[in-house]
């Protein structure tokens, strides 16, 4: 569940820290207080983009930062692995701390358990942790992608969904490879003729990975060989060859330590250390002779060097950045080929392998049909018991399924939620139903049907109650409070009803201190919660206290508070 939240200088709060409970918990307050701020937050949270001007009035940065307690152990395990494949921390303690700061000046950033991460990574996380529903998220209910999904989730047929859109890729790469061998005989023609020429140049040019490396440093050395002699000459005149030479001091030198050493036989050390560095400076001087003896300014292999590397460059151009690159280019061309030209071979073995396909096809999409078939009158019979207690008294709800002409990414039909309202009215599908306040209801009455599926542990509603009153409202916050029974449930409204039928209620006030203005969140109880419910009902009326008092004794079936 969502543990806490904190909001630093985000519209008009200064500084929120909000620790929560499970169950249902109402979010109230008077319009423009700032309850939106609270989903606004969370929507941050969850990898939306953000606004600067969404920054208090007078700070330079704005930060928002949740911490999720996960006791569920397959889902803190999943959890881990998503936040290992993206390089982030483990949960510590069941513990998932989430950040997320933007300042006046852009910078962005984000983090999951002090980690630094991406938006793409914070949205990923978020979508395990949270469903989010505000007055128009109802609309996704409403495609025909979305219906199936729900249908598939109460039947349990993920996995066997997933392993449908795996075969169903498989044969779409074997149909892709068909189509590409079946192309115009023109077109193959003047594909082969172009492998070939590849395979050849590339073929001629008898690279060996390494190879590049080695010749440029043998092309150096020869294109700087008369440079290289010269240098190496005039090293050799300073250190040996010249009548002034190291070597020539050095020798005289020497002479003056075998005299102090006949002198003081304590310096012997001293002349043979001196002795040692003469050997030194010899050897180097004999190795460098050699070495400039051996160079061969020999225009022909110079000329074969640069003819190399230019054939290097020119390959590097049209097949790739490297000599390992283009040896890899040439094989995958050679590959490719022997692929056309043995066509025909190719073409049977195809045919073979999509025949197999499309039968292990079938074989999964009859499967997932008849877990399908089982499933969808039950969840609408589940669905139409919800919505008979959210007031759709003799309303009829059913899941049309839809064979389709071929077969698609998600199975062998399409599903249609088809809903008729009132008695006498045929059923239509739910993207005819005009009234927001009708959506909304089947929307909480599909998600109270799979409240035992849905594994996302917060749900959040702001304002989806709205067009609703009366006897509905009270069937709403009872629904809400079921729902509370197997999730966290975070609802913003402005129904008495649904609010009473919390087991946390919240509210959202502003407070103006000198010039500012400043959102606060309090939980109210006991007194101050009947005072709020009163509020809501229309002002603290004596009637209008005894009547929340009512609300709030009948939700939770205690006495009602004083």
């Amino acid at each position: 569940m969502l543990a806490s939240l904190r909001i630093r200088n985000l519209a008009l709060v200064e500084d929120l820290e909000w620790t929560l409970g499970p169950g249902f918990t109402a979010i109230t307050g008077e319009t423009g207080s700032g309850k939106s701020i609270i989903i606004g937050a969370l929507k941050l949270l969850l990898g939306e983009r953000a606004d600067k001007s969404l920054i208090r009035s007078g700070a330079d940065a704005c930060t928002v930062e949740a911490v999720f307690q996960m006791d569920d152990a397959p889902a803190l395990s999943a959890m881990d692995a998503r936040l290992e494949e993206n390089g982030a921390e483990r949960c510590q303690d069941g513990s998932l701390i989430l950040k997320r700061s933007f300042t006046a000046a852009g910078a962005n950033r984000q983090f999951a358990n002090a980690s630094p991460t991406t938006l793409a990574v914070l949205k990923a996380l978020g979508d395990l942790l949270v469903d989010l529903h505000g007055p128009h998220d109802h609309q996704s209910l409403l495609s025909n992608e979305k219906q199936l999904d729900l249908l598939d989730a109460y039947a349990g047929a993920g996995s066997m969904r997933a392993a449908y859109g795996s075969q169903y890729a498989a044969l779409n790469g074997l149909l892709a490879s068909q189509a590409e061998l079946s192309a115009s005989e023109a077109s193959l023609e003047r594909e082969i003729d172009l492998l070939r020429h590849q395979v050849a140049e590339i073929t001629a040019a008898r690279l060996e990975p390494g190879e590049e490396a080695t010749t440029l440093a043998r092309y150096t050395v020869a294109s700087n060989s008369r440079r290289i002699i010269e240098v190496s000459t005039a090293i050799l005149q300073r250190v040996s060859e010249a009548d002034d030479s190291l070597l020539s001091g050095l020798a005289e030198a020497q002479r003056h330590f075998r005299e102090l050493e006949k002198l003081d036989p304590a310096t012997a050390s001293l002349a043979q250390s001196h002795a040692n560095a003469v050997i030194e400076l010899e050897e180097a001087a004999r190795a460098l002779q050699h070495y400039r003896d051996a160079l061969d300014i020999d225009p022909e292999q110079l000329a074969s060097l640069e003819e190399r590397v230019s054939l290097f460059e020119s390959l590097k151009r049209k097949y790739g950045s490297t000599i390992e690159e283009v040896i890899t280019f040439r094989d995958e061309a050679a590959e490719r080929l022997r692929k056309i030209e043995s066509r025909g071979e190719e073409l049977a073995r195809l045919d073979h392998a999509i025949a197999g396909a499309r039968d292990t096809l079938a074989a999964l999409g009859a499967k997932l049909t008849k877990l399908r078939t089982a499933a969808a009158p039950r969840l609408a019979a589940d669905i139409q018991s919800q919505l008979r207690d959210l007031g759709f008294k003799k309303s009829e709800f059913a899941i049309a399924l839809r064979h389709a002409e071929k077969p698609s990414a998600v199975g062998l039909e399409s599903a249609e939620f088809v809903f008729a309202p009132n008695p006498g009215e045929p059923a239509k599908p739910l993207k005819l139903i005009a009234s927001s306040g009708e959506i909304s209801r089947v929307m909480l009455a599909v998600k109270s049907s799979l409240a035992a599926q849905d594994r996302i542990p917060l749900l959040v509603f702001d304002e989806i109650d709205a067009n609703v009153g009366g006897e509905i409202a009270h069937a709403v916050g009872a629904k809400m409070r079921s729902l509370g029974a197997a999730h966290q449930v975070l609802c913003i409204t402005h129904l008495p009803q649904v609010a009473a039928a919390a087991s946390a209620q919240y509210v959202v006030a502003k407070q103006y201190t000198g010039d500012r203005t400043i959102s606060h969140l309090a939980e109210v109880k006991g007194k101050a919660r009947v005072e709020e419910i009163a509020r809501m009902l229309g002002g603290r009326t004596d009637s209008a206290l005894a009547h929340a008092r009512t609300l709030l004794g009948d939700s939770s079936g205690k006495k009602s508070p004083e």
